[in-house]
């Protein structure tokens, strides 16, 4: 019997936009791109569609690339088991005595993602890939008006990597 376990990544926009303008432009890394790209259309790696929205909004290579994608493997977040996780994220943040009202306002937007992102980690056991990082400072004296995935992904259970872990886990090459 095969005790192997399928990871698969859910990638946070900073994930996208983040390579796009620092380390692999297109011009000189489009392989990345074309792994990326790969990935995606194996399922080892997952594109929420308000992640989709947040890249499309840009008028760049990247908002391109982004649209080549075949739409049918973008994920819908409206989905009844994600919106169950999704209400228990949010009541969190909100019954945490670590974030201000203003973490709980800034997630409760309809195009945040981050919410969402984690929520369907939780569903289905993908595993967050993001650039944040944990806020380290949490405490009930110096509340942060920001929540970050990293943090609430540890009180939710779900993995969170960032995109070179990703790369190596996957045999991403340069």
């Amino acid at each position: 019997m095969n005790n192997t376990t399928v990871i698969k990544y859910l990638i946070d926009t900073n994930s996208l936009i983040t390579p796009y303008k620092t380390y692999y432009p297109f011009d000189f890394a489009g392989k990345f791109w074309d792994q990326l790209n790969h990935a995606i259309c194996n399922g080892d790696i997952i594109v929420l569609d308000l992640v989709f929205e947040e890249v499309k909004k840009g008028d760049d290579q990247l908002s391109e690339w982004i649209n080549e994608v075949d739409s049918s493997l973008i994920l819908n977040h409206i989905q009844p088991a994600i919106i169950t996780r999704y209400a228990e994220i949010l009541q969190h943040i909100q019954m945490s005595n670590f974030y201000k009202e203003k973490a709980l306002l800034d997630w409760s937007k309809t195009d945040a993602a981050d919410p969402w992102l984690i929520a369907t980690a939780c569903t289905y056991g993908y595993r967050i890939i993001t650039f944040e990082t944990k806020n380290g400072n949490l405490n009930m004296v110096n509340k942060s008006a920001r929540a970050k995935i990293p943090d609430v992904c540890s009180v939710f259970g779900v993995a969170c990597e960032d995109l070179y872990s990703m790369m190596r886990n996957l045999s991403f090459n340069m």
